[in-house]
């Protein structure tokens, strides 16, 4: 019987094995940064259109503007300017910041799987009713009912987000291993 090296006994992780614990951090740790980077700049946008530096605020607002209708009605001021986004928006992002800062304390970061999707679509239903009511015009939703309702899709959105990208992460880590492996 011959040695068995090292290299030959490891066992290729089966492809929904937990995530390494390293690898699920990182994600973690780069997307709560994401999230705070980008709630400080829709909320910065206004302080720095306020501050005098109105070129850097336009390419903030233009950089959101892919992304938000910016109806100045329809969203949150500071100092006479509006939010880079609307408050339904503000709500969105400010809950998948909260919800991302929250996750480890809330579940596993090793694990890959993430929640029924019913629930997300209960956490998406306030935010189609509020939408609804007002195009139909049957009730006039305002900054607080908007910003709720985004608030709590973008909280549970990043529970199938972060298991997301944390599964994805860690498949990749570990081809670049196997090749790692194979290569030396």
């Amino acid at each position: 019987m011959s040695a068995v090296t090292a290299k030959e006994r490891q066992i290729a992780p089966h492809p929904t094995a937990l995530a390494p614990s390293f690898v699920a951090s990182a994600v973690w740790a780069v997307s709560a940064a994401v999230a705070i980077a980008i709630l400080a700049a829709i909320i910065g946008a206004p302080l720095i259109q306020s501050s005098g530096h109105p070129a850097f605020a336009f390419k903030i607002y233009r950089a959101f503007s892919f992304v938000c209708h910016q109806i100045p009605d329809r969203s949150f001021h500071l100092y006479g300017n509006q939010f880079a986004v609307c408050s339904r928006c503000t709500g969105i992002y400010a809950g998948i910041e909260l919800a991302t800062l929250a996750y480890p304390l809330t579940r596993s970061l090793k694990r890959t799987d993430t929640p029924r999707l019913i629930w997300l679509f209960l956490a998406a239903a306030p935010l189609a009713i509020d939408w609804s009511l007002g195009y139909f015009s049957i009730w006039e939703n305002n900054h607080v009912s908007r910003f709720a309702t985004g608030f709590l899709l973008g909280a549970a959105a990043i529970f199938y987000i972060l298991p997301g990208l944390i599964e994805i992460s860690s498949r990749m880590a570990g081809s670049l291993r196997r090749r790692r492996l194979r290569e030396s």
